[in-house]
């Protein structure tokens, strides 16, 4: 029981961090894009980390 609790609290903590994106994006992928191959670990955290970086990000 404390086994399972623990690996759910791990589950949520690399949700929440974005650890786990890559293996949701290539689940995603399988499920809804098969005629497509899906992007390396490498490119998709690039463009990841593009779409979260660039561009105007303030308030005001």
């Amino acid at each position: 029981m404390l086994l399972n609790k623990l690996k759910t609290f791990w589950r949520a903590v690399r949700r929440l961090s974005g650890d786990d994106a890559y293996e949701r994006y290539l689940q995603h992928h399988a499920e809804h894009h098969q005629a497509d191959a899906p992007l390396s670990k490498e490119a998709f955290f690039k463009q990841w980390q593009d779409e979260k970086w660039n561009g105007i990000k303030r308030c005001c």
